[in-house]
């Protein structure tokens, strides 16, 4: 006979197995939805380059870019039943140098981001728990005396039609987080160099990026990352553009 504790190892060891394989087809099933529908581009709108303290918590002054700029993106085919959420940035690459001369690699600097979560499936637990509390006044009104529920019919018929009309609209505006239109978006983050120099730097590009976050599983990234793991999709980057000269920069007086 085997003792109880030897009989919970087994059933806990069993349940560890069985949960470590349906983890593992959950991550090899992923690749079995394509991606290559994926779209993505992003134009440059506007360029500044100004003096001063580019954060708060900067100690000197240097010079640092303010971009805006216009993105298109259709990034509904990297939704699965395995995508917890989507990491979507924008970035910046530009010569590490304002001579044109050397040969240091570009530098790249991520200038706007956002987290895209997966929409929330019948059975999930957001969707559960919101039925579970429409259910429950029903339950709870009936052990309410009638004189109180007289009284208070009125604010909660009010109440319920201006949820119903907040859920409408935000189940619109929510409708397709996954396709982005943004117009003259302003950056989230600046652009600031080492040196503290920044103005007229050359052949500059904006691109776009993400990370897959799956709920079990490698995370995927976009396909000019450079990552070992990516997915497929057209990713158009912006036409090369240069930074401009310091804002409020005094021209040089010229020689006679």
């Amino acid at each position: 006979m085997h003792s109880s504790l030897n009989r919970l190892q087994a059933v806990f060891g069993f349940f560890t197995t069985v949960a470590l394989v349906v983890a593992a087809v959950a991550a090899v099933s992923t690749l079995l939805f394509p991606t290559s529908d994926t779209t993505a581009s992003v134009q440059l709108k506007n360029i500044q380059v100004t003096k001063g303290r580019p954060h708060y918590y900067s100690t000197k002054r240097s010079e640092y870019a303010q971009i805006r700029f216009d993105l298109d993106a259709d990034l509904s085919p990297l939704f699965n039943w395995n995508t917890k959420q989507l990491f979507v940035y924008v970035y910046a690459t530009y010569s590490s140098s304002d001579d044109s001369t050397t040969s240091l690699p570009a530098s790249e600097a991520i200038i706007w981001d956002s987290i895209i979560p997966a929409p929330a499936s019948p059975y999930s637990w957001d969707i559960l728990k919101e039925k579970a509390l429409d259910a429950l006044p029903t339950a709870v009104v009936a052990k309410i005396s009638p004189s109180s529920v007289k009284k208070s019919g009125k604010r909660s018929t009010k109440a319920t039609t201006k949820n119903k009309k907040a859920s409408t609209s935000k189940a619109k505006a929510e409708e397709n987080p996954a396709v982005l239109r943004l117009r003259g978006q302003k950056a989230k983050y600046q652009i600031t160099d080492v040196t503290g120099r920044l103005a007229e730097r050359q052949n500059a590009t904006l691109s776009v990026g993400w990370n897959v976050q799956p709920w079990v599983g490698a995370l995927w990234w976009s396909p000019g990352s450079g990552a070992a793991l990516r997915t497929d999709g057209n990713v158009l980057t912006s036409e090369a553009f240069d930074f401009p000269e310091l804002k409020g920069k005094k021209p040089e007086a010229q020689a006679v």
